[in-house]
């Protein structure tokens, strides 16, 4: 194997030369990285010739009990092989996924149209991203001021796809988008949860005292209220998306705006990043949906999620009689999240999300069943879920 190359000693910074080999490390793991992810495709491959579900989570496990294992004679911690091994193993459930879903919708398209809140930089540009560099070589990325514009776009085919934000861990629902869901003829085809990490964003040199301004979606400010009421001279400013708000920062130039937001999305505009870690919970999560015109098939390889809506009847017991037939075919709900009906005061719609394929058995005969005890039943999707429960190790 060749000796790697790096910089001379230098006396002034004998740091140098240990830094590129740390580089030349870092090289390696990527090129390995890539090597794993080539082996997962293989695996799905076979997993598709033999119908096997994509994840096995007693392999999975014992393959991290293992890692630790190893993992301790080189000076390695159980903590840190199961952060790095969890993220490993999500990608290569995510891959494989990807490749039995492309298979059996026959979708290969190299290219896709996403549509998303705000400018470039915004969280929903960044979860648009993600899913592409799942799904897709590459995409068109078309910005929309409103979640309104963004269902339009997709349904008026100029794109293919439409990334909305639907529920965040610290601000809850976002009731904008479950009530653009009752107008709507599209379907829900994915889903992807991205961490949500916002900073005080900043052109130049300032600090927090001598900030007079704070611009962001009114989400953001929601998520971080308990951060902002440290600041009460801040006058707070509301933009259509936390990119706006990073652009309108950039356009002033000045000590005493700032914009809240991500840094990925701070070093689009050239902000530096003033303070980290505002959110009210520590785990500050989105979860996005993914719409596209043509609802998909979901592979009984893999885990997946049917969305409802429905209006019950006002009778006493009617929501309770409903979520009974689930629970009688085993099936179980994971969101249940209530909106009015425009035009009817005091009548409501039930958006359910259930973990199941449409296509099952216990699914099918569950809204035959459903269909008989509701005004209106309505399949808004059926998906892969792509939130990925991490596997824990056996405790010693």
């Amino acid at each position: 194997m060749d000796s790697l190359q790096v910089s001379p000693m230098n006396p002034d910074n004998p740091l140098l030369a240990l830094r590129d080999k740390i580089s030349a490390v870092d090289e390696k793991l990527l090129t390995l990285l890539a090597e794993r992810r080539a082996l997962a495709v293989k695996v799905a491959e076979a997993k598709l010739a033999t119908h096997r579900p994509i994840r096995d989570i007693e392999r999975e496990r014992a393959l991290l009990e293992h890692l630790i294992v190893l993992g301790k004679k080189h000076q390695l911690d159980a903590h840190y092989i199961t952060r790095l091994f969890q993220q490993i193993i999500e990608d290569s459930v995510l891959t494989q996924q990807a490749l039995l879903q492309k298979n059996l919708n026959h979708a290969h398209a190299l290219a896709a149209r996403i549509a998303f809140l705000g400018p470039k930089g915004s969280y929903s540009h960044l979860a648009a991203r993600q899913y592409a560099a799942r799904h897709f070589d590459s995409m068109m990325e078309i910005g929309c001021l409103k979640f309104q514009d963004i269902i339009r776009q997709v349904e008026n085919g100029q794109a293919d796809y439409a990334v909305l934000p639907i529920e965040n861990t610290s601000s809850g629902s976002i009731n904008d988008v479950y009530d653009l869901l009752q107008q709507t003829s599209l379907s829900i085809v994915g889903e992807l949860t991205q961490p949500i990490e916002h900073c005080v964003l900043v052109t130049g040199n300032t600090d927090l005292q001598q900030i007079e301004t704070v611009y962001s979606h009114p989400q953001p400010f929601q998520q971080c209220s308990q951060f902002i009421s440290r600041f009460p001279h801040w006058k707070i400013e509301y933009t259509e998306s936390t990119a706006a708000a990073m652009e309108k920062v950039a356009a002033l130039n000045s000590p005493t705006a700032a914009a809240l937001g991500s840094e990925a999305g701070g070093e689009l505009y050239h902000l530096q990043v003033l303070e980290r870690n505002l959110a009210n919970q520590q785990q500050n999560h989105t979860r996005f949906i993914v719409l596209a015109r043509k609802a998909i098939a979901v592979s009984d390889q893999v885990p997946a999620k049917t969305t409802l809506l429905m209006a019950t009847g006002q009778q006493a017991g009617a929501l309770v009689e409903a979520l009974l037939v689930l629970r009688q075919h085993n099936l179980i709900m994971s969101k249940l999240e209530s909106r009015p009906i425009n035009g009817n005061p005091w009548e409501e719609m039930f958006y359910i999300d259930v973990q199941g394929n449409l296509e099952s058995d216990s699914m099918q005969q569950a809204l035959q069943e459903l269909k008989g005890l509701t005004r209106m039943l309505k399949v808004l999707g059926c998906y892969p879920g792509e939130n990925v429960v991490a596997v824990e190790p056996r405790s010693e």
